[in-house]
């Protein structure tokens, strides 16, 4: 199994077959898009672990893809790949919200331990969870079963399963609708007007008994999105 999916956006042909092959090396699953716009098209469509991005491109700069992933995608983990003397940039991207950077050219081993380094601290890389235990009730993800106590076993679909298990992935965390479109739906959510994640929220908050009109364990963080609250324990998959 991969340890995790990387986007390589960068228009040098010769860059990015090392880059992925570097990553193919280390256990990494690599993609990869040839300018700017192609790179924001395929982070924002598919599910990605980090963005590896270069600042000077056609049709899209590094800068106005990390503009656009950091709206709709805050969380998602970006380094910036810059040529040697670039300092100006290397700065425009920290202050823009890339999580670091790699000065070209590089060796395979800094590559991989700044993208550990990232992971290891992104808040949008969620633990895999296989079972999660809620006040009075668990739910197995794998065969997606839930039982109440003292209750019988019922099926959730799917879906519920899989948003149940990103919320209780990241912990303590509040969750935007875009970034739940983006990573349990699959969708790119720039310009999508919908109301999918809050219908499947309604759905799983029935599914928990929890109150439409006052819910307890998947409440709604005003601004920001959704979280799972109280006490919360999750078991690997």
């Amino acid at each position: 199994m991969a340890r995790g999916r990387i986007l390589i956006v960068e228009d040098d042909a010769g860059v990015r077959a090392a880059v992925a092959d570097t990553l193919d090396a280390f256990g990494y699953e690599s993609a990869m898009a040839e300018d700017g716009a192609q790179g924001l098209s395929r982070a924002l469509g598919e599910a990605f672990d980090l963005v590896l991005l270069d600042v000077r491109m056609p049709k899209m700069d590094g800068h106005a893809v990390l503009a656009e992933l950091r709206r709709a995608r805050p969380g998602m983990p970006v380094i910036f790949l810059t040529a040697r003397g670039e300092s100006d940039e290397r700065v425009r991207g920290l202050r823009g919200g890339a999580d670091d950077y790699v000065v070209k050219p590089f060796g395979a081993e800094e590559l991989v331990a700044r993208i550990e380094a990232v992971l290891r601290r992104s808040p949008e890389r969620p633990a895999s969870v296989g079972v999660v235990h809620l006040e009075g009730l668990s739910v197995n993800l794998h065969r997606r079963e839930l039982t109440r106590q003292g209750c019988e076993t019922v099926q959730i679909t799917e879906k519920e399963a899989a948003l149940l298990a990103y919320l209780a992935a990241c912990p303590g965390r509040a969750i935007s609708r875009d970034e739940l479109l983006s990573r349990v739906w699959g969708l790119d959510p720039r310009g999508v007007r919908t109301r999918t994640v809050d219908m499947a929220v309604a759905r799983l908050r029935e599914q928990l008994g929890d109150d439409p009109s006052d819910p307890r364990v998947v409440v709604t963080v005003r601004g920001k999105g959704y979280m799972l609250a109280g006490r919360v324990e999750v078991e690997g998959a």
